[in-house]
């Protein structure tokens, strides 16, 4: 009888063994899956007030991005485009992204960018910003 009851908690032990190592497993999958690339900075930030027109938008990502299939469009109040220039991968930095623009005027403007991060997804978002009259 003694023989059994060692055999039948070795079991026991074996079987939680196994259902907590599958639980990690999934955390660890699910944590994989869910990974993508997310805006963690903006100059000028989302919802700015300038006083000042930028001379740029950049873009900083929580992981590295491909800029040949990334895109950034700032929009005026009437939903124009206001440049046809490329976004640009910033020397140094495979996270972040820069958009030259031309001299604005004080107004409203929104920035639409996409991005194709290298785990393989797209993030797409926009975000608006002002620049006030002097």
């Amino acid at each position: 009888m003694r023989i059994k009851s060692i055999g039948i908690d070795k079991a026991k032990h074996l079987t939680f063994l196994i259902v907590i190592v599958a639980l990690l497993a999934g955390l660890i999958h699910t944590s994989q899956v869910y990974a993508h690339a997310t805006l963690t900075k903006s100059d000028p930030p989302r919802r700015a007030s300038l006083s000042a027109p930028p001379k740029h938008i950049q873009l900083w990502f929580n992981e590295e991005i491909e800029r040949d299939y990334s895109s950034i469009i700032v929009l005026d109040s009437n939903k124009n485009s206001i440049t046809e220039a490329l976004p640009e991968m910033v020397p140094g930095d495979l996270k972040s992204v820069v958009l030259p623009l031309p001299e604005i005027n004080p107004g409203r403007y929104t920035v639409e960018y996409r991005v194709f991060s290298v785990d393989g997804h797209v993030v797409e978002s926009s975000f608006g910003f002002m620049v006030k009259k002097k």
